[in-house]
């Protein structure tokens, strides 16, 4: 892949060009890391209190008893969003929903444990242990490639 950078001072706002033989993956997956929000903040309640909360530093999102909580290294929060409307919003290349009831942050995953029968085992990287629901399985392993 070639990069190139053009510096015109009439240019008033950044223009992106793509040139390609064909439309494949790669040039969807580049469109679609252009077109993502680099800034998506998201807000977390805890002790009756409203804090900003990084998605690069969220672990875990899952929904119990009704709430919806995400786990960081501060601490757990609830949210006041739905699943899917934060499976929408945060970054697709981070977290992944790996059953009705949780989404996972790629980069905060220890490992993963293929020796379960038809599931998969993930190790968190602040020692939580989850589990990828079976109808979720290929979507996993379709995004690390397996």
């Amino acid at each position: 892949m070639q990069i190139e950078v053009n510096i015109d001072s009439s240019c008033h706002e950044p223009k992106i060009i793509i040139l390609t033989a064909s439309m494949n993956d790669d040039v969807r997956n580049i469109i679609a890391k252009l077109s993502q929000d680099e800034s998506q903040i998201i807000s977390g309640y805890r002790d009756k209190e409203v804090e900003r909360l990084d998605p690069s530093e969220v672990i875990q999102i899952y929904a119990s008893s009704g709430k919806v909580l995400a786990i960081t290294d501060q601490g757990e929060y609830v949210l006041r969003f739905r699943l899917y409307e934060l499976e929408k919003k945060l970054p697709a290349s981070q977290f992944i929903r790996i059953s009705n009831s949780e989404i996972i942050n790629l980069k905060k995953v220890s490992h993963f444990d293929l020796n379960f029968t038809g599931t998969i085992c993930v190790k968190m990287v602040n020692g939580n242990t989850t589990y990828v629901s079976r109808r979720y399985v290929t979507k996993l392993k379709k995004a690390l490639t397996l």
